[in-house]
């Protein structure tokens, strides 16, 4: 399955989902000591390779002098215990931006990929792509740039965890805020132009325009 966003693409909407709104059956890791040096995090006590996290990923720092209280960006993997982080970015290629220095970092990295898959499983149906739409001869590997369903993933993510929190507590708030992302998800799939790339030449053979909807005669 190719994703089309990470955890980085929701922490630039939705910084709270990785604090006090993060789903605790969803983390990878977590703990106390860590430490921090410029854009170093270092834990001897865990195994982050074990724990799949990646580059993409987003770790919640909170240290007792107040300094570090916030999500960052997993920039890369480094080692079973080392991590490059940074403050969030504007773009990926941009170098990382160092941390204030700090020990004894209390630290969570929690994920949002299951929902990223399901909203991958859900886009791939509605523009006709495997394995969305197995009778297709399209296959995700196809999309000549998966960016422009970035957005649309990143929106079906937050309205889908904020479904599912407001119907843990029945929170009118977090409803407001599951129908305000769905309709920009819905916004931002009619919009997409999609183009596949069959030959590997860098131009697109076919485009699928989100706007235009599909009619299948059962």
């Amino acid at each position: 399955m190719v994703y089309f966003s990470n955890d980085v693409d929701i922490l630039k909407y939705e910084p709270v989902l990785f604090g006090e709104l993060h789903l605790p059956w969803q983390v990878l890791a977590n703990g106390s000591g860590g430490n921090l040096s410029d854009t170093t995090f270092t834990e001897s006590g865990v195994d982050f390779v074990s724990a799949t996290v990646t580059a993409g990923c987003v770790i919640y720092l909170h240290s007792s002098d107040g300094l570090l209280d916030g999500a960052y960006e997993i920039v890369s993997v480094d080692s079973e215990t080392q991590l490059t982080v940074s403050v969030l970015r504007s773009e990926e290629s941009d170098d990382a931006i160092a941390l204030p220095a700090a020990s004894d970092i209390t630290y969570r990295i929690s994920t949002y990929q299951p929902q990223a898959y399901e909203a991958a499983y859900a886009l791939t149906e509605y523009f006709g792509i495997k394995p969305g739409d197995p009778s297709s001869d399209i296959e995700a590997e196809d999309i000549l740039d998966t960016d422009v369903l970035k957005r649309a993933s990143v929106f079906a993510i937050i309205s889908a965890v904020y479904a599912m929190l407001a119907g843990k507590g029945d929170n009118e708030n977090f409803w407001k805020k599951s129908h305000y992302y769905r309709k920009c998800f819905e916004q931002a799939r009619s919009s997409a132009r999609v183009g596949f790339d069959f030959d590997d030449d860098g131009i697109a053979d076919k485009t699928n325009q989100g706007g235009s909807v599909r009619l299948i005669r059962d």
